[in-house]
């Protein structure tokens, strides 16, 4: 990008822009991705900086993640420096991969300099292995350091989305001192609103609050101020560590190795995106699909094509199960053709009850609010909440089906959704503690596998319940 484009990005304000760009600045995202789009494509490189110059930083976010690869890196080059540096940092990795390939290698270094451990960490992760050891070499020798010593624990773990810049304080370091050490290293860390507290080996030994140290007195020593601090191992679950600080409400997680020093601190800010990317990755396998780990506008067709047609293979495979019981029971079928009629409310009836407790399941395990071996109970708990389902809509199916076809034929399917509910709730319960017990996902276990299992299952109890009530 030429000079002039530079300065139209850093110097262009509110009050300078024409009518047409005012107009389109406040009509949301995709209006202002549509726009800045048609002017890059115009070449109108002046006019799109000015449209991106009176958006809000959160706003610009949003329309780089909307916008073509190729219009993402030339939109990208016409932020100013800190508006370039903010919203590199807010984009997920797999776009921030995108853009390294595409800026010129002297600005790709300096925004990965700029960036904090953690955030290049989950950057080189994505990155091609030349590409992430020549953005290394750059880095300076402290810098080096901090992003190795992340680099060094599992993915997975929180000990690599932890920070291992923080501001910490001794016990018996005063008030003023602790002030004095946050306004000193304030502008090199993320956080400064809570201070891990450590003892002359490093060891964790409390937590105190900034604004505690604020309203002391500048000679009392932390240890009248801190408090018992909660922690992790920098080698457990980033998952659990992310949870843990969200249940109690923390603002700072500090982070220790396997003798108790500590080594970094978990911010509230990427707890709450570990969260997010867990919930999208069990909510896209709940449904059968990989996690896209990018927003959807900004996914190629192949990646979602990629992340689908596993699953679906895996589905239909297990779904000739289904064929295989109908052939089985194919001279059932021709003696009392209504049967068939009733197919798809008994293989959808049995499907969706699973997964309702496979989900309910599932979430109460990443809460924490069972384990494996409340096994026993979640049977009970959902055996008994399926039976009591399956005798509502057994009740119902008996009632409607028994004036058409006759009250055989309604026993039939009543006693069928009574069992098949009760099954299904039952397997959909204690599949996700299974796969917790052989540490596999949950969410792998639950709604794809649950409905093929119970579609089967559910036909074989209904043409025995039909065979055994009609004398077939």
């Amino acid at each position: 990008m030429t000079e002039p484009d530079r300065g139209a990005a850093d110097g262009a304000g509110v009050d300078d822009l024409d009518t047409d760009v005012q107009a389109v600045a406040p009509s949301g995202p995709a209006e202002a991705a549509r726009r800045i789009d048609s002017l890059i494509d115009d070449g109108d490189l002046r006019s799109a900086a000015e449209l991106v110059a009176a958006l809000p930083p959160w706003t610009v976010v949003e329309v780089l993640e909307r916008s073509s690869a190729k219009d993402r890196a030339v939109l990208f080059r016409l932020l100013s420096k800190d508006n370039a540096h903010a919203a590199f940092q807010s984009l997920d990795p797999p776009l921030q991969s995108e853009l390294i390939r595409d800026l010129k290698a002297d600005r790709v270094s300096q925004i990965f300099a700029e960036l904090d451990p953690d955030d290049r960490a989950g950057l080189v992760d994505e990155l091609p292995a030349e590409v992430a050891t020549r953005l290394m070499r750059g880095l300076s020798k402290d810098e080096h350091a901090l992003t190795s010593a992340v680099l060094g624990y599992p993915v997975g773990s929180v000990g690599r989305r932890m920070t291992p810049e923080f501001v910490s304080t001794h016990p018996d370091t005063t008030a003023g001192q602790t002030l004095e050490r946050v306004r000193h290293r304030i502008d090199e860390v993320e956080t400064i609103y809570a201070l891990p507290v450590t003892d002359g080996q490093r060891r964790l030994v409390g937590v105190v609050g900034l604004r505690a140290v604020m309203k002391a007195d500048p000679d009392t020593p932390i240890h009248e101020l801190m408090n018992d601090a909660v922690s992790a191992r920098a080698r457990d679950s980033a998952e659990k560590a992310a949870r843990r600080t969200a249940d109690e409400r923390l603002i700072v997680l500090p982070v220790v190795d396997q003798e108790g020093r500590l080594v970094g601190i978990l911010t509230f800010d990427d707890a709450l995106r570990i969260l997010e990317d867990a919930e999208s990755e069990d909510a896209a396998r709940q449904g059968g699909a990989e996690p896209l780990r990018r927003p959807y506008l900004s996914t190629p067709m192949r990646s979602l094509v990629r992340s689908r047609v596993l699953w679906l293979l895996v589905l239909a495979v297990g779904a000739t199960l289904t064929v295989q019981v109908l052939e089985v029971f194919e001279s059932t079928l021709e003696q009392v053709v209504a049967l068939s009629l009733f197919v798809p409310l008994i293989i959808g009836t049995g499907g969706n009850t699973g997964n309702q407790a496979a989900t309910t399941v599932t979430r109460a395990i990443a809460l924490g609010d069972v384990r494996p071996r409340d096994v026993v109970r979640v049977l009970w708990q959902e055996a008994r909440t399926g039976f009591t389902l399956g005798l509502i809509l057994g009740l119902t199916a008996f009632v409607v089906a028994g004036l058409v076809y006759g009250t055989d034929f309604g026993l039939v399917i009543g006693l069928t959704l009574l069992s098949l509910c009760t099954i299904a709730a039952s397997v959909g319960g204690i599949m996700p503690l299974l796969a917790k017990t052989v540490r596999a996902d949950p969410a792998v276990f639950s709604n794809p596998f649950i409905s093929t299992f119970v579609d089967a299952t559910g036909l074989v109890v209904y043409f025995f319940i039909a065979r055994a009530v009609l004398g077939l």
